[in-house]
């Protein structure tokens, strides 16, 4: 059996007073959970847009691609319980206000949350692994 292989992006947004850009998932998986904004790969797109363009319909933050550094991927093969393997490239950035957001597209709602919160309130899929490593390169 051939396994498809699927492409995601993921964005940890910091602003002042150590918060991060969560939103609450409106779908399966881990419908309710807070997670980083993000979602699929368009075939025709390349990563940092799509990390901008996800970050836009999820939040209504705006960002150009160019704002947003690479982080790391992440692959492990149960990262992710939807169909076939789901490969995640994080992206972060760090931003000098924290402007208003509002949840869209698959996302109930967006909030900044405190850091320390969102860690011990845990995170779907395998964010708060991906939050901590942005903590550690910012």
């Amino acid at each position: 059996m051939q396994s498809q292989f699927l492409v995601t992006v993921d964005v940890v947004a910091f602003s002042p007073g150590d918060h991060v850009l969560l939103v609450r998932r409106a779908n399966p998986p881990y419908a309710g959970s807070w997670a980083l904004p993000g979602g699929f790969v368009e075939p025709n797109e390349d990563l940092p847009e799509a990390a901008a363009r996800e970050l836009a319909e999820e939040t209504g933050l705006e960002l150009r691609a160019r704002e947003l550094r690479q982080l790391a991927a992440y692959g492990a093969p149960d990262r992710d319980p939807r169909r076939g393997r789901v490969v995640t490239i994080a992206f972060h950035v760090r931003l000098a206000t924290q402007p208003d957001v509002m949840g869209g597209d698959d996302a109930a709602h967006a909030a900044w949350v405190p850091v320390e919160t969102a860690l011990v309130e845990g995170l779907a899929f395998d964010h708060a692994q991906i939050l901590r490593d942005a903590l550690a390169c910012t």
